[in-house]
């Protein structure tokens, strides 16, 4: 993996309520003025809302060529079950597209796993080991953790300093579920056990419901199979 910054990508605060909003265009639900109106009232200057737009392109509006139709299936869940889960939608497009969103998101769900909680320093400190030790590593970091705290992911404490797990959205094994799992693959480029994909880190805020197998097989763009030491896991469609 890179450790140059200008490779990192999601380097903007990015509210929830923004991509519901770039979402909803890409589903042909609203217009773009819908979505400028949102970004004008939020943003002060021209450069950072630019910014911000070029986040919001990456994950919904003009995903990358590789990752169009994995947004389009986000797209149709969407459409199809307009009560699905917002954040699960866009977590799954942020860890997709961006392997800095992902890796921030692996190493919260760690540093959580067994006492719900961590400090920030821990998390930064992880990612400088990765990106290397300089201040645009830190202030992206920061911005993925304010963006997973607006979705709903975890709460800052102490001024920023302790991180919390919030409570895991269910997803009740609907479609975004098996959508989430593709997402997960994307991210790590090959094939993860089965039994290990409820608890991956990454997607730490979301409890995929039912029964895993059942999960995986709603969705065509997986394949099961046993591997050579006789695991089940989980790949992308070829």
């Amino acid at each position: 993996m890179s450790s140059s910054v200008s490779q990192i990508g999601f380097d903007r605060f990015i509210q929830l309520d923004w991509a519901a909003g770039a979402l909803r265009v890409r589903a042909g639900i609203a217009a773009l003025d819908d979505l400028t109106g949102l970004l004008d009232a939020s943003h002060v200057g021209l450069a950072a809302k630019k910014k911000t737009r070029t986040v919001l392109n990456r994950l919904w509006l003009e995903p990358r060529q590789d990752l169009v139709q994995f947004a389009d299936r986000g797209v149709q869940i969407y459409r199809q079950e307009p009560g699905t889960s917002i954040t699960a939608l866009t977590w799954g497009m942020a860890i997709a597209t961006y392997p800095f969103f992902g890796k921030v998101a692996e190493i919260v769900g760690r540093l959580t796993a067994l006492q719900g909680d961590c400090t920030s320093a821990e998390v930064h400190r992880r990612m400088a080991e990765i990106y290397g030790e300089r201040e645009g590593t830190r202030r992206m970091t920061n911005m993925v953790l304010q963006s997973q705290a607006h979705w709903g992911a975890i709460e800052r404490m102490n001024q920023g300093k302790r991180i919390v797990r919030s409570n895991e959205i269910d997803l009740h094994g609907s479609a975004v579920a098996a959508w989430l799992v593709e997402a997960c693959l994307r991210n790590a480029g090959h094939a993860m056990n089965v039994a290990n994909i409820d608890s991956a880190p990454i997607i730490y805020p979301f409890a995929l419901g039912s029964s895993t197998s059942y999960v995986l097989s709603m969705s065509r763009a997986l394949e099961m199979r046993v591997d050579s030491t006789g695991n089940r896991v989980i790949g992308l469609v070829n």
